[in-house]
């Protein structure tokens, strides 16, 4: 296939870019490269990189020339920035994905949607299907179910091609120092606090980026037209004894651990039944989070500080972090 993978420099974008590129395809790239995205997570691959935002119509008509399918990672995803300043997520994750829909509907080419477990809100019990109605807790997560439900409605009304694919919370390579574990690892490396929501007793379920970027492929090539797809973790764990794990695959100490104000609107347990899929395609993850998941990734940012430190030597960043945690990294 010819893709226009939308976002595909950016964390859980490029490692669909590296497995489709590996299996053939032919990629084309659009992204912003703002903060979160780079050059170097797509280097060396034979891809066609096109930098432009999705909310911009001349950037995604240029893009989308030729394509066979849209696959829209492009967002932006973090909920503490979302908590301090909406406006970015409104413009690129609801008036993005509505470019995006529509040049694919002009197109007439398949439309995929990646989403997240966070536009169901929180469950104390069980897991959610995607029968479960959308309850969004933040502004990040309503901003993705505003998206999805735009996707639906264009297959709704128009008839068209489009699927939607909701992952549980991703980790491995190549994700912005932002998120839980590239967070922890980097302060327990280098000896600084770690900082814990509340009482870090929020539960959730852990999925490899590549399995799901291979989740999100398998929705691609065998999902039903206006149909979402779970696509979930099999490793249910609380916020802090990942912690307690990444001090003892660093040797840092449990003394590290600082407690921190919690999150406002803070989910406490997500959970994803992708039974759906599985039935669909196959799926299966493939990577324990306990037998190498996690070890592979804390391992990947202590060898890879040419990748991360650029990112976090900012001012922006540095400010950031303050705002979220009252402190400064460690690192």
């Amino acid at each position: 296939m010819k893709l226009l993978v939308c976002g595909g420099a950016g964390f859980i974008g490029s490692a669909f870019v590296h497995q489709r590129v590996a299996a053939g395809d032919e990629v084309r790239v659009l992204d912003a490269l703002t903060y979160a995205g780079r050059r170097e997570n797509v280097e060396g691959l034979d891809v066609d990189l096109v930098v432009g935002r999705i909310e911009d119509p001349g950037a995604v008509e240029q893009a989308a020339a030729g394509v066979d399918a849209i696959v829209n990672f492009a967002a932006e995803t973090h909920v503490d920035r979302s908590i301090l300043d909406a406006q970015a997520f409104v413009t690129t994750n609801a008036v993005g994905t509505y470019t995006l829909v529509e040049e694919a509907r002009r197109r007439g080419v398949r439309y995929v949607q990646v989403s997240t477990d966070e536009v169901y809100g929180s469950i104390r019990e069980g897991a959610f299907t995607e029968e479960h109605p959308l309850e969004p807790s933040s502004p990040y997560s309503a901003s993705k179910a505003g998206a999805d439900l735009m996707v639906l409605a264009a297959h709704i009304t128009y008839g068209q091609d489009v699927v939607i694919a909701r992952g549980s919370n991703c980790y491995g390579p190549r994700q912005f120092p932002e998120k839980l574990i590239p967070v922890m690892t980097l302060n327990a490396i280098h000896g600084g606090p770690l900082p814990v929501y509340g009482q870090g007793d929020q539960v959730r379920t852990w999925l490899h980026v590549d399995d799901f970027a291979s989740g999100i492929h398998a929705a691609l090539a065998h999902g039903e037209s206006g149909q979402a797809y779970n696509v979930g973790g099999a490793k249910e764990k609380i916020n802090l004894d990942v912690v307690r794990r990444i001090i003892a695959l660093t040797g840092a100490s449990e003394d590290q651990v600082k407690h921190v104000e919690d999150r406002l609107g803070h989910d406490f347990r997500y959970a994803l039944d992708s039974s759906k899929l599985r039935a669909l395609a196959g799926w299966e993850p493939r990577m324990d989070f306990d037998e190498g998941g996690l070890e592979s990734t804390v391992h990947w940012y202590r060898d890879h500080e040419w990748w991360w430190k650029p990112l976090v030597a900012t001012d922006e960043y540095r400010a950031y972090y303050r705002r979220v945690y009252g402190q400064d990294p460690a690192f």
